[in-house]
Order: C-alpha cells, then sequence, then structure tokens
C-alpha cells in the first residue's frame, strides 16, 4: 500500500441514505486499525489520540467500504451507523435527521399538495381529489389494465399500464392521507434488518482469525 498523508480528511456516508454523517481525521495508524476491525477508527486532532466511533456512546459505525478520492488526499468512508452519528444527539453533524431522498415518487407527492393547496382549473389531480371514491376505483380499473397488459408481449404497453397503476395508487394514498413513510416503514419491517455484504479478507492457515474489509482499487491495494 502506498504511503498514507499524516492526516486524512474522511467523509462518512450513510449507507443506508447516502446522507452525510460527518467529517473526522484519519491517518496510517487509525486507517489499519480500520480495516482490521471493521469498525470507523479515527484520529483526535484535540485530544492527540485515536477514537473508535462509539466507544463511549456505543454509536459504532461498521465499514462497508472505503475509497480513496482522485488525488488521494481524502477518503469517503461508506457505513452502517448504530444510533445517532453527532455527539449532540442528532442523526448527524449537519442535520437533527436524514434528508428525504428526492425521488420522482415524492415529486409526484409534491405536486399532489401544490394542486390541494393551489388548484388549477382542469386539473386531472383536482378532478380525481374531488370525487371521493374515484381515486380508489381508478385504482381498480388500473390494475385490470396492467394485468392484461402483463399478460401480452409489448413491454411499453406493460411499462405504460404499471406507470399509470402507480401513480393512481400514490394518488389513493394521497386521497387517504396515508403517507409514502409510513408505506417505506412497513416494507422496511417486512424486509427486516438491513444486510449489507461484505467482503472479506482471506486469513492463511495458523494465523488467528480476525475480520478485515476488502477495498478492490481504494484502500486495501496500491492504486495502479
Amino acid at each position: 500500500m502506498k504511503s498514507v498523508p499524516k492526516l486524512v480528511p474522511v467523509v462518512v456516508q450513510d449507507v443506508r441514505t447516502n446522507d452525510v454523517l460527518m467529517l473526522a481525521y484519519t491517518n496510517r495508524e487509525t486507517l489499519a486499525l480500520t480495516r482490521k476491525t471493521g469498525e470507523m477508527h479515527y484520529w483526535s486532532r484535540s485530544r492527540k489520540r485515536v477514537w473508535r466511533k462509539g466507544e463511549t456512546s456505543g454509536h459504532v459505525q461498521k465499514v462497508v467500504s472505503l475509497h480513496w478520492d482522485c488525488d488521494r488526499d481524502a477518503i469517503l468512508a461508506r457505513v452502517e451507523q448504530t444510533g445517532p452519528a453527532c455527539h449532540r444527539g442528532t442523526y448527524s453533524c449537519f442535520a437533527r435527521k436524514p434528508f428525504p431522498a428526492r425521488t420522482l415518487l415524492r415529486e409526484l407527492w409534491s405536486v399532489f399538495e401544490d394542486r390541494k393547496r393551489r388548484p388549477e382549473p382542469g386539473s386531472y389531480v383536482n378532478r380525481i381529489l374531488e370525487s371521493g371514491d374515484q381515486a380508489y376505483r381508478k385504482v381498480g380499473e388500473e390494475a385490470v389494465e396492467f394485468i392484461l397488459a402483463a399478460k401480452g408481449r409489448d413491454r411499453k404497453a406493460i411499462a405504460g399500464e404499471a406507470a399509470d397503476l402507480l401513480f393512481h395508487t400514490l394518488l389513493a394514498l394521497f386521497h387517504r392521507g396515508v403517507r409514502l413513510e409510513e408505506v417505506e416503514a412497513e416494507m422496511e419491517e417486512r424486509r427486516g434488518k438491513r444486510r449489507v455484504e461484505r467482503v472479506l479478507v482471506a486469513v492463511p492457515a495458523g494465523k488467528k482469525k480476525t475480520t478485515k474489509i476488502a477495498n478492490s482499487r481504494e484502500i486495501a491495494r496500491d492504486r495502479d
């Protein structure tokens, strides 16, 4: 492995949400400890010593992967965070809770909210929302059309009917006041604890077994 600079900034990222949790510093010693134990270790500039994240609070960070930047003067650490990352007890050092991902479904949800606040003449969304059970009947109609399309071979037709079904299901949820976060929480509970796949370094026979994180072309190997 090429030499590690005296102190390297580490940007720590939540592997579940991709949010940035904190910024810390590492050196050759703490980087080796991180790789050996599978938990993040840093160098405290104020205390002038090694510290393992969560050593007093229990809010440890399990390493998923480590990545050098293009100039090899900073590291991105993707971690599984236990509890809050910040010493203040907040989700991260930058926010009290995770930032919501701006997916297409959330963009649609924002459109629904806007139409509810500021109805527009001729708006399809307003017409469905104002028609009571029409929001739920449309889900049934679109489900049947999707099933019929799915039995065929026209991929574009299947995708189109799936889009209609998702749109109207989302609109029905909005009409009923059930938020996306509630659906996501239900799915997460059914899925169970998220398992993050790790690649382990093989330990030669006769040596004490230790777990190390293997990172291709990042930390474990010299760069080309």
